[in-house]
């Protein structure tokens, strides 16, 4: 019987965000600077190589960003997500001191927190609707594109520009 009170509900599984929490160690505190308590990431040392660098570290942080939602984090805390990484895209366009900025901005943690505290307000979130991931899109992956294709084109003028 469906409507059967003794009948438990199966249980939805509890979020899972090791892949995360991976991500976010390894972007932005994989080793500490010796003397120091600074973390510093792959994110920083790709972020040197101009143009390629910062958008093979966007992608990666984009893990964080499709753990967010999948777990269907409130659309605040997408766009929240969506600022830290386009910032962390904006300031790797300045050679040198983008990528020192960046090791003290570490986007990649700060999303992973916003994450983390997302999921313990709400550890068994429902499927995304469709207008969640609509609101997802836009509010993270348009800015971050832009943020990206304005790197490769500030890249592309400074070349011209040397040349």
């Amino acid at each position: 019987m469906s409507g059967d009170p003794t009948v438990p509900l199966p249980e939805r599984p509890r979020v899972d965000l090791t892949t995360s929490r991976r991500v976010a160690r390894l972007l932005d505190d994989v080793a500490t600077v010796p003397g120091t308590d600074v973390g510093v990431g792959l994110d920083a040392l790709v972020g040197l190589v101009p143009g390629i660098g910062d958008l093979a570290g966007s992608t990666l942080s984009g893990v964080i960003v499709y753990d967010a939602v999948r777990c269907r984090v409130p659309v605040p805390t997408l766009a929240r997500m969506g600022w830290n990484l386009v910032l962390d895209a904006l300031l790797g366009l300045v050679p040198f001191v983008g990528d020192l900025a960046d090791v003290a901005h570490r986007a990649n943690r700060k999303n992973y927190r916003l994450l983390e505290r997302a999921v313990e307000a709400d550890p068994y979130p429902d499927p995304p609707t469709v207008g969640y991931l609509l609101a997802a899109v836009a509010l993270v992956v348009v800015p971050l594109v832009l943020a990206v294709v304005l790197g490769f084109v500030a890249l592309y003028f400074l070349i011209r520009w040397l040349v």
